[in-house]
């Protein structure tokens, strides 16, 4: 690890990282109860059209990401209220118009190497402005996310009781809906578009496999994903693979792993009531 810390570029990717594994799973739990694990996807894809427009106007991909993003997230909100009933069509819509566009765009893109580096992430070659970028989101969406820690939970259990509460419904969906977007927008450059919405996931998934209560599993989430991003970057280095996809594989092994225990304890268990 000290061999690792020597040079500057992984100093930036560890403090990156470890920032994005904080806000990343405080975000996702809140998807994940809401039933909204898919967003991720439908505001990843449609970070690339953001990136190429980006590009394609000489300004800075992850200030295109982010507008894009938010303009996704409050689209996809907009279109559920419009069809409650069928509120996971607004994030395929979402999507469509997002790799639609992207697609387009990329096109007039004069440099593909700058536009495939989001599709997989470059965590390594991140500057010193997109560091600074990812620090300024990552204080505020915890910021956020603790100052509207009862009423965020309130809301992603059941948006009628809420509301009934005298919680303020709209505005709080409306600030998620912007920390979702920025929060997608900057992992979208650092461990790869296509792969941010497994991080929102995938820890989560395994902190519910030991959290008893909401407080919990979401400390329990960000513990899984510090150690995923910690150890995805460890591998990486030393393997020579791409970080953004190791992150995620040992996520979904650990995944596995905890499954399969619990699985076979439970057979276990049963096995030995039975006798």
């Amino acid at each position: 690890m000290a061999s690792i810390l020597e040079y500057d570029f992984m100093r930036r990717a560890f403090v990156v990282g470890i920032l994005l594994a904080v806000i990343i799973p405080c975000v996702g739990i809140i998807v994940v109860l809401k039933r909204l694990s898919m967003i991720g996807d439908a505001l990843s894809h449609t970070s690339l059209a953001g990136v190429a427009a980006g590009l394609v106007m000489s300004i800075n991909p992850i200030l295109g990401s982010v507008a894009a993003c938010i303009i996704a997230a409050l689209g996809i909100e907009a279109i559920r209220k419009k069809i409650p009933k069928y509120a996971e069509m607004s994030i395929a819509i979402m999507m469509s118009a997002g790799v639609g566009l992207a697609g387009v765009l990329s096109g007039f893109v004069k440099s593909s190497a700058n536009f495939n580096s989001f599709l997989f992430g470059s965590i390594v070659a991140i500057s010193n402005f997109e560091m600074s970028l990812v620090v300024l989101i990552s204080s505020a969406v915890i910021l956020t996310f603790f100052l509207l820690y009862k009423e965020l939970f309130y809301i992603a259990l059941d948006e009628r009781s809420a509301r009934l509460a005298g919680i303020p419904v709209k505005t709080i969906n409306f600030i998620f809906t912007i920390l979702t977007a920025v929060t997608v927008s900057v992992a979208a450059r650092t461990v790869g578009a296509l792969i941010v919405s497994s991080l929102m996931v995938i820890p989560v998934a395994c902190a519910m496999q030991f959290g008893k209560s909401y407080k919990q599993t979401v400390i329990y989430s960000v513990c899984f994903a510090v150690f995923f991003m910690i150890s995805g970057l460890y591998v990486s280095y030393y393997e020579r693979l791409k970080p953004g996809g190791t992150i995620v594989l040992i996520g979904v092994i650990c995944l596995v792993v905890i499954l399969s225990i619990k699985g076979i304890t439970s057979m276990i268990m049963l096995t030995k009531r039975k006798i």
